[in-house]
């Protein structure tokens, strides 16, 4: 197992879980198909794990980097032909309560897309609250920069005292995405007010794509924003005016996640996807552990 790097700083605070079960259930954004998903209370140590209850044997996949298979329009974890899709919605509104300990019993390969946000699993742990467990867990403190850029994308890490995310959206096609900005300190109350509502996005031009592959076939207004030229399609308009950019940062946040370590960092990222968020991720966690030290 991975241990934090003795050189950087860290804090230390008490291990979460939920104080119960909690349970919701509704169609998956790429399948359609009905599927069940249950938060079920861990012991420490356990961390964020997925039990697929549909398979032969409750088969568990860890919700780390390490088993991320695929990143083109969300994020898969997996181990071999057994896989989760669209994992960062779920993860991120966990992240942002601060539960180290969970065990996610999931009946289908995604998990249910809810209005496209992270709305409906924020409810799933404010319906049954956050409880404090014995043992600890290290923060740590990010003391140099850490970035990583491909082309015009671009993601780095600075120190900051707390967890901030700052996010640039740029679409010079599109006149809605042409420029977004949004940052904001994570922890619940923010999490809660500014991002979990903020849902999936798509152009318009993209989806018929989306759909020639097989996706998106539980994809509706209900769930999801879609941009026409200069028109937004969605049930109820924009809940705000740079949702998207407010949706990106959700995404990080759950990818992020992955890193299995809590950290204290700035991240600025620009026009960052799934793919670069995971690349990200490989060299933030890199940075924390022994590894290349």
């Amino acid at each position: 197992m991975a241990t934090v790097n003795p050189a950087l700083e860290k804090i230390v605070r008490k291990q979460r879980t939920l104080n119960d079960y909690s349970s919701f259930s509704g169609i998956g954004i790429h399948t359609g198909k009905e599927v069940g998903l249950r938060f079920c209370p861990a012991k420490e140590g356990t961390g964020i794990i997925f039990k697929r209850i549909d398979l032969p044997g409750q088969p568990i996949i860890p919700a780390t980097v390490e088993y991320v298979q695929d990143t083109s329009r969300s994020t898969t974890i997996g181990i071999k032909e057994m896989r989760v899709h669209t994992v960062e919605h779920v993860l991120s509104a966990i992240k942002a309560y601060n539960i180290d300990n969970l065990c996610i019993e999931i009946s289908s390969i995604e998990p249910p897309v809810g209005n496209g946000s992270s709305d409906v699993f924020v409810e799933m742990i404010e319906k049954v609250g956050v409880r404090e467990q014995e043992q600890v867990a290290p923060v740590v403190k990010i003391q140099q920069p850490v970035y990583w850029s491909e082309g015009d994308i671009h993601l780095v890490a600075l120190p900051y005292e707390g967890y901030r995310v700052s996010y640039t959206l740029s679409y010079p096609g599109s006149q809605f995405l042409r420029s977004q900005f949004h940052s904001v300190l994570i922890n619940e109350d923010n999490f809660k007010k500014e991002i979990a509502p903020c849902r999936t996005f798509s152009l318009y031009k993209e989806i018929s794509a989306l759909m020639d592959r097989g996706l998106i076939k539980g994809g509706s207004l209900d769930n999801a924003v879609v941009i026409k030229d200069d028109v937004i399609l969605s049930k109820g308009g924009l809940f705000f005016p740079d949702e998207m950019a407010r949706h990106k940062i959700l995404d990080l946040i759950g990818d992020l996640s992955l890193i299995g370590f809590d950290f204290y960092a700035h991240i600025i990222a620009i026009r960052s996807g799934h793919a670069s968020n995971f690349a990200f991720a490989r060299k933030l966690l890199n940075h924390i552990t022994m590894e290349n030290h």
